[in-house]
């Protein structure tokens, strides 16, 4: 598949109802807890301007512009995802604190050094072109601005079959790469990591919800999951295997922050990526 389509496939996935039902408001393990981790690590503060790259329903940059009071400004690639989002702002009060845009994530439609933090939520493994994007989330940093992304981490040598494939990438799982190579590819960009923190038990905790509530829907619901097409026989299988592969130390989930070179040029791609 080319990227576009795998973008397509990613943003039709997640612009779903199932995904909801199945997920709940945070589409990322560890949830609105995680998130507010990361808001602390990157030291937010009223009147900050941020970037929520890959906001989906919204969630991430509505709590950031209510509980820190900054402006967020969120980029999704599926259009029923962002008027979800300006919707949910709407209603919430917060439309002059939250602005939604349908875009690519490795396009930004922003200038350069804009924001004093971009945050990317277990959505980077999912980019089919990683060194671009995180060119994009430096160039429209202000220098010494700050990045912020929570993500699933995976050794992809070692992923067994049933975590393979378009599903498992849309998944989050079957482009994810080590943390190390996450903290290698925002360096190739000029983004200095400052912390790394594993949060592996985020992801057992979610696999735990998402067998809970298909178990759920599979009595409430059914018709519902029918028209969603998923494969009820195959969904167990998925789900264990990633279970087991959390507990090998095969899969994971992190917590980074990286800080922009206050020297540090917007825009091009550093020679040899």
């Amino acid at each position: 598949m080319t990227h576009e389509e795998i973008k397509s496939c990613c943003a039709d996935a997640y612009s779903r109802d199932i995904v909801a039902m199945l997920l709940g408001d945070s589409y990322h393990p560890g949830g609105t807890a995680l998130t507010r981790r990361l808001a602390d690590r990157l030291a937010l503060a009223p009147g900050m301007r941020i970037l929520d790259v890959a906001s989906g329903r919204g969630t991430t940059a509505l709590l950031l512009a209510d509980a820190y009071r900054v402006r967020a400004d969120g980029i999704d690639y599926a259009p029923s995802n962002t008027a979800l989002a300006q919707g949910a702002a709407q209603a919430a009060g917060l439309a002059d604190r939250a602005v939604f845009t349908t875009g690519d994530a490795e396009h930004l439609p922003y200038e350069n050094a804009v924001f004093n933090a971009v945050v990317c939520e277990c959505a980077l493994c999912t980019f089919p072109d990683k060194h671009q994007a995180a060119a994009e989330f430096a160039r429209v940093l202000k220098p010494g601005g700050r990045l912020g992304i929570t993500d699933v981490t995976a050794d992809t040598d070692r992923l067994p079959p049933e975590l393979r494939g378009l599903t498992a990438r849309i998944a989050c799982i079957a482009d994810a790469r080590p943390l190390d190579e996450y903290a290698e590819i925002l360096a190739a960009a000029g983004l200095r990591t400052l912390t790394m923190e594993r949060h592996d038990q985020a992801i057992i905790r979610m696999i735990d919800q998402i067998q809970a509530r298909l178990s759920l829907l599979r009595v409430t619901a059914p018709a519902r999951l029918a028209e969603a097409g998923m494969d009820l026989d195959a969904a167990p299988a998925v789900l264990d295997a990633a279970r087991a592969a959390v507990t090998d130390g095969v899969l994971g989930y992190a917590l980074l922050t990286a800080v922009k070179s206050p020297g540090e040029p917007p825009g091009e791609l550093p020679s040899g990526t």
